[in-house]
Parts: structure tokens; sequence; C-alpha cells
């Protein structure tokens, strides 16, 4: 077998040289979804392939890997609804079974077979997709905001008087960990570190393979230790839940909560503030009310959702989708971004004026069964960070010129390196809410009311429960924060 032959310009389109047994036929131009092309114009890329192959593009995940995208909104939708031809076990994949994946691939941190719910389909899938659901579904709301809201004003707070800031690392990055490793009981001590270690995988960079089993090795500990002595926490919920999983996939679940939440939280909130400091009609509209956060974050996931392309699907016979004739042991990489994007799921109008932020039916959260489980939780952390920062610092500004961001080289996230901005005062944080004292009848009660006459209502006659004020003082997280920025 002979490897395609490459230009020397990054992201042109080469063709195909090897004579490959079955999957993509020979001269058909593979264009890379890596290096420049996919980190500094995703949209561009995706509607040319789209305009010169339709809705199923190949592509080149690394020199000689080749694969299929899916650009089409309604292609995915099939893709990821029909299991019997299109299965979620990585197994399946040609590539490696032919020899042809490097040991040190980039590819695989997210591509190799794992015990989870990511890599299973069928009953075994429902199994574990029930154990991360249900324990997903232990997450008290209302904690979880006011924990959230919490570590965003420590870390507002330590930055400092002189009116800058990076949102990427100084907020987006450091928040969602902050949150993370209190909800999985690991060490708050290690946060930065799991974010090194997350970037480098989801990334697929050199230093991906090492990455992902530093950070496995993490997680093995925490296993061994909540399995001996059990705390309030999504480890311990886990490993209690009647569906039985092993410490092995616990371990491996733990990655997909971690990854799933986290890197999507962060590259989420990073994308939201993006797009207010640079898109004028973007931030009026939401400063003015006429846009709720709630209804802004579903515009960025329609727009720049925070995974672009996920793997994957394998193809389990000979098929054809999009017009494409796609063969058993193919690769089909999910094009969630494009598929948004999609003419003929949302109308040119409709994506250039913007108006799709009520609208959820895009596909950043997958589709099917293999729907993103950790939606909900992203969600909060991700509507408490931007309206924090919003209500502490009103007049913030980019720092630079939009066209100087830069965005992170990954196939799969779509997340700034950077995010620079300038403001001149922090506003205070939201005080405690008082406390209602319980409503009590007077000591000499009246003759019974007439129905005309006002009575209590029913919120004011019963007490409040313990933990429906605001959160305690910040004092812990402010010096959390601050130990996180080296103060």
């Amino acid at each position: 077998m002979t490897s395609p032959e490459h230009p020397g310009a990054p992201g042109c389109p080469v063709a195909h040289g090897g004579g490959l047994p079955g999957g993509l036929p020979v001269g058909v131009p593979l264009t890379p979804l890596y290096g420049p092309a996919v980190a500094e114009d995703p949209h561009g890329l995706y509607a040319r392939l789209r305009e010169r192959y339709g809705p199923v593009a190949p592509i080149e995940l690394e020199p000689g890997v080749e694969a299929w995208l899916v650009l089409g909104y309604a292609e995915l939708l099939e893709l990821t609804r029909n299991e019997a031809l299109f299965s979620k076990d990585s197994r399946r994949w040609r590539v490696p079974a032919e020899g042809r994946l490097a040991a040190d691939s980039r590819l695989l941190p997210m591509t190799a077979w794992r015990p989870t719910l990511l890599n299973l389909d069928g009953a075994e899938h429902q199994r574990l997709r029930a154990a991360v659901s249900d324990t997903l579904a232990q997450i008290d709301h209302r904690q979880l905001r006011g924990t959230t809201e919490a570590a965003a004003n420590g870390l507002i707070d330590g930055w400092g008087p002189d009116g800058t800031a990076d949102l990427v690392t100084q907020y987006a990055r450091r928040l969602p960990l902050l949150v993370f490793t209190q909800l999985v009981g690991l060490p708050v001590e290690s946060g930065p570190r799991v974010v090194e270690l997350i970037s480098h995988f989801v990334d697929s960079s050199a230093q991906s393979q090492r990455a992902g089993l530093e950070f496995q090795a993490l997680l093995v500990d925490l296993v061994r230790r909540r399995r001996a002595a059990p705390s309030a926490d999504l480890t311990s919920w886990l490993l209690a839940h009647p569906a039985g999983l092993t410490d092995e996939e616990a371990v491996h679940h733990l990655v997909v909560l971690m990854v799933a939440g986290n890197e999507t939280s962060i590259n989420w909130t990073g994308n939201t503030l993006r797009l207010l400091l640079t898109d004028r009609r973007f931030r009026a509209t939401l400063t003015g009310g006429r846009l709720t956060v709630s209804d802004a974050l579903e515009e960025v996931l329609w727009r720049d959702p925070p995974t672009q392309n996920f793997p994957g699907r394998w193809a389990t016979g000979d098929t054809v989708l999009g017009g494409q004739y796609i063969s058993a042991g193919d690769m089909l990489v999910l094009g969630l971004a494009a598929a948004n994007a999609d003419p003929a799921a949302q109308g040119v109008s409709a994506a250039a004026q913007g108006s799709l932020g009520g609208n959820r039916a895009h596909l950043a959260w997958g589709a099917g069964r293999h729907v993103c489980p950790a939606q909900h939780p992203a969600r909060i952390i991700v509507e408490t960070a931007v309206e924090t920062l919003l209500h502490r610092l009103p007049d913030l500004q980019l720092a630079v010129p939009p066209s100087e961001l830069a965005w992170r080289p990954s196939p799969w996230s779509r997340a700034l390196t950077a995010l620079p901005v300038l403001y001149s005062a922090f506003t205070p944080p939201r005080p405690p809410a008082p406390e209602r004292p319980a409503w009590t009848p007077p000591p000499n009660p009246e003759p019974a009311p007439s129905p005309s006459d006002s009575t209590p209502s029913a919120a004011t006659s019963t007490a409040r429960t313990p933990d429906s004020a605001r959160p305690a003082p910040r004092s812990w997280w402010s010096s959390l924060a601050g130990w996180w920025s080296g103060r």
C-alpha cells in the first residue's frame, strides 16, 4: 500500500494514491482536516467541501488516514440514528486493522476503543448511558449555579487594578475546572494540570497520548479512593449506580464526563464572549433585552459550536450516504458545525441575520441515542459564567482587532487561544438576598375574611429552605482563585 503524496502547501487537497481495499477509491482528492485551514477558517473549508462534494466529503485526518466528513444536516441525522449501519464501535475501523495507524498517532486518544457509552451500541450502551445520565441528574442545579457564580467572582476579583484580562486563559479555561474538580471529587490543586492534559489530547497534539495516560492515572487513583471511602460527588454516585460499573468502566466514564463537560464549557464560554465583543448586533440585542443569555448561548451553538467535529461512526457494511459510496470499516466524522451551517437546514437569510437564538434544532450536541449527556450541567456553568462577567464588567472591550484572535489548531474543538480585553472598573458582586421571615398569623386574628379580601400568598406562607439564598461569602473561592493566579 502506498501513502498519499502531499504537496508542500498545507491544507491543499491531495489525491489518494493507495490501492486500498474498499473505502475511498483511488484518485479521490483528500482534504486535510488538520493544520491552518481547519483552525483559521473552518466555515470556509466546510463551504468549499460542500460545494465540491455535496453533503459527505472525503477528508484526511492525518497523513495517510482517510475518512468521510458528514456536512449535511439531514445526512448527519441519518448517520446518528441508524445504529445498524453506522456503529460507534471503533474496533470496526479498517485503518488500524490494516496496520495503517501509527502506534504514536495523535488520533488515538479520540478514536481508540474504550468500554464507554461513546464506543458501544445496543443494550450495553443503554446500561452505561443510564449510569452516566442518572449520575448527572443527582447534581443540585441551584448549588451548581451558586458554586459557579462564586468561583467566577473569585477569578474576576483576582485580576488586579490595571483593567486588562485574558478571558480565555484567566476565565473560560479556569472556571469550569474549578467547578468540575469539585463535582468529581478531584483535589482542587490538580485543576491546572488537568486543563493542560485535556487540551493536549482534544487538540490531537504531539503530546496527546502521554497526556491521555497521565489523565487516566489521576482518575484511577480517584476511583480507588472513592471505592474505599464514598463521598457526595459524581465519582461516588457513578460507582454506586445499580448498573454496577467496574473500576475500569468508572475511570473511562469519568474521562468522558470531564472532557465532554469541561472542554465544552470552556469553548462555549469563550465563543460566546468573543461574539459579544466582535458582533455589534449580537451584543446590542443581548444588552438591550431583546435576547436572553440563554438565547445567546443557543445562537453560539449554531454559529460556532464548542465541538466542531466529532469522531465518529464506522460503517458496518457497504452503503450509500449523501451520494457517496461508503465501504464497510470506513470512518465517518460528525461535522457538527458544518451541518448547522447547511443552507437546507436553516436558510441562508436566517444565518446571515443571526436569527437563530431561540432555535434549539442545532446539532451541537449530536443526535440520536448518543446525544451528549452533559449538556445541562454545561449550560448552567456557561450561562452563569457569562451572566456574572457581564454584571461585573459591563464595559468590556476587545483589546486587539478581531482579526488578530487566534484559534487552537484542533480538528475537533472550536476554541480561541486567547481573548484579551479592557475594562474600566469592577461592579461589586451581587449581595446575598435577604432572608424573608416565614409568614405567621397575627396575634389576634380577625374574623375570617371574605373572598374579596386579600390573603397571604402561598409563596409568603412557606419558610425558605436553608439553601435558597445567594451563596455565602466567597472568601474560600477568592483564596483559591488567588492561589490559581499565583498571588
